[in-house]
């Protein structure tokens, strides 16, 4: 029998039953900062996620609905003002525009960097920042089934067009990997492409399956639909169709690895999540775990080391711990690189080895994956040991690299290189 979806977006949300239920004040703060940062959620999150009992400091709650503090005093007390107001719509608009502006819409050189060209032009929908791997952004899955309120790619949702990225057109993909025989990894990405129909997304897989390109190795998805909404894998009217599209990948000689978003134990204990990791694993596709350390909801060792070993037991493989980009509300999710690193070495001392494929703390900068390997002493001072796990120049990965240590940076661009006028990679071109 197949699953009833229902959506709530800001215009409906008031008819959850149990947000009815909430103080007015807390209605009101959602309304506003919803304004801001796109808002959706739907029945699986609200009836099987959420501990509505433990709202509003439930994990799922704080991971779906926005947050008063998302916005800084000043941007909130302006959106409150004409939040159920009389303000014109276009007035609204100008207002939130240069909001958005200022919160730092595309970090780490998406505009600017990542876009490659083909024939001279900008490809659109794809982003090629480090050789072996493209992004490739269809336009069908601009959306989610419910959208993570510290999402670093809000701009996604916001409704501007200058913002997004959007491939409309499979043939110039097809014609780029021809082109560039060093990519073995295409990663679908969004929004989320498993919100689109299983003959919308075969179009382009089956496009890049027939094309037979032998250097390509590797079928990437990066999803959340397995956390807000498993029933896509279990009864959703073509999720059969899309477990034998995922089994034809495999049958095809390419490797399909699912890369799941799980920000919360909280998020793997129901009956639909376990059943659809199991249908997923059975197509020969392997899914790895990823999350963004985050304050307020997962910033605790215990959390990690209970979501890795209970991912372990599910046959999920543990990939990174990310650190908050620094775009949207990275003033309220952002936790210090120090108490992360504390935060990740205490949920290694509590996990099996299996657990332990893990890595992290990561920061995905300008340059590349930065990850923090520790805190040391050298010279007699207290320095940050760093690392490129991925960069755009292939010859800085695995390169140690220090930083002087400040217990409150939260972003590489907060660090002084230690002993140094500058770091090795900032006198290369990006």
């Amino acid at each position: 029998m197949q699953k009833e979806y229902k959506a709530y977006t800001l215009q409906t949300f008031k008819k959850i039953p149990q947000v009815q239920k909430l103080p007015e004040e807390i209605l009101f703060s959602i309304e506003a900062v919803g304004k801001v940062y796109p808002f959706r959620v739907n029945n699986y999150v609200i009836d099987e996620l959420i501990d509505w009992d433990n709202v509003p400091d439930d994990p799922c709650f704080r991971m779906t609905f926005p947050q008063k503090d998302m916005l800084t005093p000043t941007n909130y007390d302006e959106i409150a003002s004409v939040t159920g107001g009389g303000s014109s719509q276009e007035d609204i608009k100008d207002r939130l525009k240069e909001i958005y502006l200022a919160l730092n819409p595309h970090p780490a050189g998406q505009l600017e960097e990542n876009v490659p060209l083909l024939d001279g032009n900008r490809l659109e929908g794809v982003q090629h920042k480090y050789n072996e791997t493209i992004l490739v952004f269809p336009s069908q899955g601009q959306t989610c089934h419910a959208y993570c309120s510290f999402c670093f790619r809000w701009p996604q949702f916001v409704g501007i067009d200058s913002l997004k990225f959007s491939m409309r057109r499979v043939d110039p993909l097809i014609q780029y990997l021809r082109q560039h025989p060093e990519v073995s990894d295409v990663l679908f990405t969004g929004g989320d492409p498993l919100v689109m129909k299983t003959k919308v997304f075969a179009s382009y897989i089956d496009a890049i399956l027939d094309a037979d390109f032998p250097h390509l190795k590797t079928i990437r998805i990066g999803t959340k639909a397995l956390s807000y909404w498993p029933y896509r894998f279990l009864t959703d009217a073509d999720a059969d169709d899309l477990l034998r599209l995922f089994a034809k990948i495999a049958e095809k000689g390419k490797h399909l690895a699912f890369m799941a978003n799980f920000n919360h134990p909280q998020e793997l204990k129901t009956d639909a999540v376990r059943k659809a990791i199991a249908r997923i694993r059975d197509t020969g596709a392997e899914i790895r775990t990823q999350s963004p350390l985050l304050a307020n909801i997962n910033d605790e060792a215990r959390i990690w080391a209970d979501m890795w070993a209970e991912q372990v037991t599910l046959g999920c493989i543990p990939y990174y711990m990310f650190i908050v980009r620094d775009t949207g509300a990275q003033h309220y999710f952002g936790v210090p690189l120090a108490k992360a690193w504390d935060i990740f070495r205490g949920a290694y001392q509590n996990i099996s080895g299996l657990a332990r494929t893990a890595r992290g703390p990561i920061m995905s900068t300008t340059y590349g994956k930065v990850q923090v390997l520790g805190i040391n002493e050298l010279q007699g001072a207290k320095v940050f040991v760093l690392q490129f796990l991925q960069a755009r120049d292939p010859s800085w990965v695995l390169r140690p690299f220090f930083a002087d240590y400040d217990a409150n940076a939260i972003w590489l661009d907060e660090l002084e290189p230690f002993g140094e006028k500058s770091f090795f990679f900032e006198s290369k071109p990006v």
